[in-house]
């Protein structure tokens, strides 16, 4: 993790509060402090009014009516906080809402449920890896644009990749196919052997599914063709974090 946040202060909004109890002991066992704070739904939003969240937590047994209001009431803070529904498989996941979690039913569910909005709330640290200068001010332009906070580094060759994986803590790499001295792929064989926990994300100009198949046979995260949005940024990053894609 990165960023300069010691602490996450999180807002959990349902219509039973009583619901939220796994939540809540669930945060007292996070692997980072969580100031976290129940309400119901007459005052979940006006709660939110206040600002200083990171974390919006709200449960689908929230009529949509309200879930809207208090969605509406989150994005309007600055900065924004990352707001997450919580429900069952199958749930739906309204306009406005970053991901969905699982609806946990012990203190231990909860945990693992809040480690990954805990990811997603420090900003991850990227690199973007193009032998263009040009393409890859391209691709940082697009990263900016995640609804996702992240810390962005470039490399223009394979080499220069590994050096700087060796020396940070990168979570996830942006990885061009086509590169002069180590190809993509090579690279790619080289970051899963040095460095297993770093996802790898591939990118290429080229149409060809043999590329990408074998880029996720390869143990990549996700195949991107160029050119793409931020809208294809955030589906990888909740792959990465965890979050379910579900609409």
């Amino acid at each position: 993790m990165g960023g300069d946040l010691v602490s996450l202060k999180l807002v959990a909004i349902s219509a039973v509060p009583a619901d939220l109890e796994p939540w809540r002991h669930g945060a007292a066992l996070s692997s980072v402090p969580i100031e976290f704070t129940a309400y119901k739904a007459s005052t979940g939003a006006a709660a939110l009014a206040y600002g200083g969240i990171d974390i919006c937590l709200i449960d689908n047994d929230l009529p949509a009516p309200e879930t809207a209001v208090v969605i509406a009431t989150a994005r309007l803070r600055t900065p924004r906080p990352l707001i997450f529904m919580s429900g069952n498989p199958g749930s739906t996941r309204p306009e406005g809402v970053d991901g969905v979690l699982g609806k946990p039913a012990t203190k231990e569910e909860a945990r693992n449920f809040l480690e990954i909005c805990v990811r997603a709330a420090y900003p991850t640290k990227v690199l973007i890896v193009d032998d263009s200068g040009t393409m890859r001010s391209i691709v940082r332009k697009i990263l900016s644009g995640s609804r996702f906070k992240l810390d962005m580094h470039e490399a223009s060759e394979g080499f220069a990749a590994l050096d700087q994986l060796r020396g940070g803590k990168f979570g996830l790499v942006f990885l061009d196919y086509n590169m002069p001295g180590l190809n993509g792929f090579e690279t790619l064989s080289e970051i899963k052997r040095e460095s297993p926990g770093v996802a790898v994300v591939m990118m290429t100009s080229t149409i060809d599914n043999a590329i990408a198949d074998r880029a996720h046979a390869s143990g990549a995260l996700a195949f991107l063709k160029k050119p793409f949005y931020p809208a294809d940024i955030d589906n990888v990053l909740e792959r990465f974090y965890g979050l379910r894609a579900t609409r």
